[in-house]
């Protein structure tokens, strides 16, 4: 699979450097194979939002016996739309762009071919067969504030870079905050790095002198910065892992942790349009309803049971829709 993979790549960047023949190599897609393509906007084993897209398509590649390839394409228009009508013109019937700077060049090459999905992350785009894929962090963060305003004296939110998949995780925070308490402090701040855990650090301790208990970061890994103050803090200050399980960074003041398993979400769109089961309806947007994807696990014994029972109603109302987390409380 590495020199096929090798090979798509060559080819992409001969394109780059020719300029020429726009619309790819045609070729006929072998009856009854599916193919799954990716574009990465980097090296698919840096740890971090590339690898999510990798593993998940190798995860396809398993599961569902499909046929994949995928490219890392520096940050070039051109280029992105090459790799597409490269894929497409092959027969590919699922293709990603892992981020939302694939969006436009998606859109060009979509209207020439009709039968194949241009699936794009972070995007909450629906033209077409050209759909947006996203999460929406508001709903689990919603979560987060009811157990604060519940169990703490006031909250600090520390997002990385002020950007909307972070300030809508932080509007359900606070709505979920007023659900519970209108009156309950929150404050906020940005980094403006997703790296700077120096920056969060501070923030932290800057929250906690001012009488906030629950400091929750969404700052990438500059939220172990966080985590470092509330450990030397001690007990009595609390957090949740973000994206992940993040108890060992500060085990005495981890309440519990949200889990974004967009991978399992990738795989289940794959799964659909494998099975001819995918309906355009809307952009795809994982919440609490996707239970394999996005859900909240809490330490055992930090949260009491009358706090769980109010996550749980407020689990139900949010997939029941008599919840908008991030329409304003009045």
């Amino acid at each position: 699979m590495k020199n096929k993979i090798w090979r798509q790549t060559l080819f992409i960047l001969l394109l780059a450097l020719a300029g020429g023949c726009s619309g790819g190599v045609e070729k006929k897609t072998e009856e009854g194979v599916f193919k799954v393509g990716l574009l990465s906007p980097g090296p698919v084993n840096g740890q971090g939002w590339t690898q999510i897209a990798y593993e998940a398509l190798l995860q396809i590649e398993q599961d569902l016996g499909a046929q994949i390839s995928y490219v890392e394409v520096e940050q070039s228009p051109a280029l992105f739309e090459r790799a597409f009508r490269d894929y497409a013109s092959q027969g590919y019937q699922m293709v990603l762009g892992h981020g939302f700077e694939f969006q436009d060049a998606a859109l060009t090459v979509a209207k020439d071919f009709p039968d194949t999905y241009f699936f794009i992350s972070s995007s909450k785009i629906h033209e077409g067969n050209v759909i947006g894929v996203d999460s929406d962090s508001s709903q689990p963060f919603y979560l987060m504030g009811v157990v604060a305003a519940k169990m703490g004296r006031g909250a600090g939110l520390i997002g990385g870079v002020e950007i909307p998949p972070i300030t809508n995780a932080f509007i359900g925070f606070i709505n979920g905050v007023r659900s519970v308490n209108p009156d309950f402090p929150v404050s906020t701040t940005y980094l403006g790095s997703w790296t700077d855990a120096a920056a969060a650090k501070e923030a932290a301790f800057s929250m906690i002198a001012e009488g906030a208990d629950f400091i929750i970061p969404d700052a990438d890994a500059a939220g172990s910065g966080v985590y470092q103050a509330l450990n030397e803090t001690g007990p009595g200050y609390w957090s949740f892992g973000i994206y992940n399980d993040y108890t060992s960074q500060a085990p005495s003041n981890m309440i519990g942790n949200y889990f974004n398993d967009y991978g399992q979400g990738l795989v289940n769109i794959a799964r659909q349009v494998r099975d001819g089961k995918f309906e355009v309806k809307t952009n795809v947007e994982f919440g609490l309803k996707d239970k394999d994807v996005i859900w909240v696990e809490f330490e055992e014994g930090r949260v009491t049971a009358e706090v769980l029972e109010a996550v749980d109603q407020a689990v139900a109302d949010i997939v029941a829709g008599k919840i908008d987390t991030l329409a304003p409380i009045k």
